[in-house]
């Protein structure tokens, strides 16, 4: 059946690594008969994390979808990773949820996964709720989780759901502060409980909190707060709703996944709290003469959907999409804006981990999936003929991290190239290209991780095995002074026409990295029809450097002088004539090895700029300037070397235990201080790069 819309709520699933976000779906699941058994991570049976690589490593790689239906409603929850190299994902999700759930371990507190989804819900203006799992482990601490969440994010963090513990510190449900009584779980089944007397007080006075949160929503609730009135259940509910709604009320849950205690006070603060895809999201997008429009959710407009994320596979591309208008129904023909395309949405379905449920339709602010459509990528708007509004994608980080790929067995580039291509529809956040001046295919992503699963995928489901290894940098060679009057000759005698050719060349530098033929020459001394071929053999020498056989740039050749025979002069031995005095000239030309520098902007937290400034010394970096944000972040503003970044994204990780990012783009070549100029001279010579 469709939903109507008021009774879908899209939530999202945040926060860091090992929190418990799979774990809490599969709670969500099982106790709503989702599922008919509970899940674990560690024994690679959850809903969410199916793909094998997330069963090898244990942890979620991808979003998944987990539907959950409790009292007329439809939950569609979204697993996400907390890994911070598949932040793409997040992305994605964040893209048509309505409202975030950030999921923080009793244990350990506010980590910078934590600190990381707020600041993306934020910046998507969604509303969220706190969800503090693991309450009944060992050495788990629930008020000491909630403060380190005051203390970070303000006082919006408002308790609606807290732990009930017995005299020995035991954990053994859940009280809910709106209802005032105690929910455990026992197997599948959630049973109630009145309030024990030595909680009551407790209880109050965190009751007392969200009163003051309603009277603080309208003047109306001010003047009664005042007036020593007391709020009825319904004016305390709406109140605390529309303080969610603008973002100035968090909800705080807690509850264990395991045991299932808590899962359903988190269902039922979901859907008496969280928003409707109508009741928070207008969406943006552009019309066909490309003037800026707001889309509303519209069950009676004519159809929209978004599609946000593709899977791959040899049977074709399973695309996943949200309705903003209208409905999707089997069979509808939709058009894809982007590519113009007519793509007709044959079998749609509804999707729970891996198991799809087909379906007739797809109602207003819903998801669903659709199979095998052509022409329809991640970030795609499909919409009814005559519509033609292209909504707003979806944003990715750049990818900061490369490798070069090479097949183990000769001739497999063909094979990992379809292969990156079927997984490139899946991941847009990754890129692939081959570097035609160091011959090499190179892999960029978000970090050794995001590269190491990519590479396995490519091996279980393509069947082709690579190798990874540091890109090379491509250096370039140039010269600082002019020389003249360089001869060139050669010579060769053979029975018959022998060859002959004899040239006088000036060599100079010349402002950046383009070649400059000239000719001088006056009286016939070389021919005219010789001289494209003095020309052609400048430029083919100057394919390989002198110093270690890096491309020579900046240079300008002129042709003064030289000689020719009647009969044994032709192209080839003028154009070896001019091959030859380039050997000659150049290394008198005070030739020097150029090398790429890059300009980088990394955004730090405040305390650790001395720490990335410093970094950027080492890596030889110049600090061009710095620009607070505002919320406790830096832009650290550098030109560095290109050689000196290759491990920079784990380094950044590493050093800011994953708060810092950074972009980084090409800017010039510049010349390399001596001694980098013989390791770069020394290591070419190893690897035989300065052969021709």
């Amino acid at each position: 059946m469709a939903y109507p819309i008021d009774k879908i709520r899209n939530v999202c699933l945040l926060g860091h690594g090992g929190d418990g976000k799979t774990s809490l779906a599969e709670s969500l699941l099982f106790l709503t008969g989702g599922t008919d058994r509970l899940g674990k991570v560690a024994d690679g049976n959850t809903v969410c994390d199916f793909d094998p690589e997330e069963v090898k490593r244990q942890i979620s790689i991808s979003t998944a979808l987990a539907p959950v239906e409790y009292k007329g409603h439809i939950v569609n929850v979204i697993d996400t990773p907390g890994y911070f190299d598949f932040e793409g994902e997040v992305s994605q999700a964040l893209r048509v949820a309505d409202c975030g759930i950030i999921v923080v371990s009793a244990k350990n507190g506010c980590a910078v996964g934590t600190e990381k989804a707020w600041k993306a819900v934020q910046k998507k203006k969604l509303p969220s709720f706190f969800y503090i799992s693991k309450v009944d482990e060992e050495h788990a601490n629930f008020d000491k989780a909630y403060e380190s969440l005051r203390e970070a994010f303000g006082n919006a963090a408002t308790p609606f759901v807290i732990p009930l513990f017995d005299d020995n510190g035991k954990a053994q449900g859940v009280i809910n502060l709106l209802t005032e009584k105690v929910y455990k779980a026992e197997g599948n089944k959630v049973t109630e409980h009145p309030l024990p007397d030595n909680k009551k007080e407790k209880v109050e006075r965190l009751r007392g909190a969200l009163i003051e949160s309603v009277a603080e929503s309208s003047e109306e609730m001010l003047d009664k707060y005042f007036a020593g009135e007391t709020f009825t259940d319904e004016e305390l509910r709406h109140g605390l709703r529309q303080g969610v709604l603008n973002g100035d009320v968090v909800p705080v849950v807690c509850g264990s996944a395991l045991t299932g205690f808590g899962t359903m006070q988190l269902l039922e603060t979901i859907i008496g709290f969280a928003p409707a895809p109508n009741e928070v999201r207008v969406e943006e997008g552009v019309n066909e003469a490309g003037e800026a429009v707001e889309v509303k959710y519209d069950p009676n407009g004519k159809t929209m959907a978004f599609v946000f994320k593709t899977i791959a596979d040899q049977y074709g591309r399973f695309s996943f999409f949200k309705v903003i208008s209208g409905k999707v129904t089997a069979d509808m023909v939709l058009q894809n804006t982007r590519s113009d395309a007519s793509e007709k949405m044959g079998h749609i379905y509804i999707v729970k981990g891996k198991k799809n449920i087909e379906v007739k339709e797809i109602g207003c602010g819903d998801i669903g999936a659709v199979s095998k459509l052509t022409d329809t990528r991640t970030g795609d708007t499909l919409c009814a003929s005559g519509v033609g509004i292209t909504l707003k994608g979806i944003d990715f980080a750049e990818p900061c991290y490369s490798q070069v790929l090479s097949p183990k067995v000769k001739g497999g580039e063909e094979k990992i190239a379809s292969g990156l291509a079927k997984l490139r529809d899946e991941d847009p956040t990754f890129t692939v290209v081959n570097n035609a001046e160091t011959k090499q295919m190179i892999i960029s992503g978000a970090g050794d991780i995001h590269i190491d699963v990519l590479c396995s995928k490519l091996k279980s489901k393509f069947g082709v095995e690579v190798e990874l290894s540091d890109p090379k940098v491509a250096y370039r060679e140039t010269i600082r002074k002019k020389v003249s009057m360089i001869e060139g000759n050669h010579k060769k005698q053979s029975g018959g026409h022998g060859q002959y050719g004899n040239v006088k060349m000036d060599f100079e530098p010349i402002e950046g990295d383009g070649f400059v033929f000239e000719e001088k020459i006056f009286g016939g001394s070389v021919p005219k029809n010789f001289h494209p071929a003095v020309e052609k053999g400048i430029r083919e020498a100057m394919e390989h450097g002198v110093l270690a056989g890096y491309p020579m740039v900046g240079l300008k050749a002129t042709l003064m002088d030289g000689k020719y025979h009647d009969v044994d002069s032709n192209e080839l031995s003028f154009k070896m004539a001019a091959r030859l005095a380039y050997k000659a000239g150049i290394p008198q030309a005070n030739p020097v090895i150029l090398e790429p520098v890059c300009s980088m902007k990394i955004c730090v937290p405040d305390s650790n700029t001395g720490d990335v400034m410093g970094d950027m010394n080492k890596r030889r970096g110049r600090i061009l300037g710095m620009e607070p944000q505002g919320d406790g972040t830096q832009i650290v503003e550098a030109e560095v070397p290109q050689s000196e970044i290759a491990d920079y994204a784990i380094t950044l990780r590493s050093m800011t235990q994953g708060r810092g990012s950074f972009t980084s783009r090409f800017e010039r070549y510049e010349q390399v201080p001596a001694n980098v100029q013989e390791k770069v001279i020394a290591e070419a010579k190893f690897s035989g790069d300065d052969e021709e």
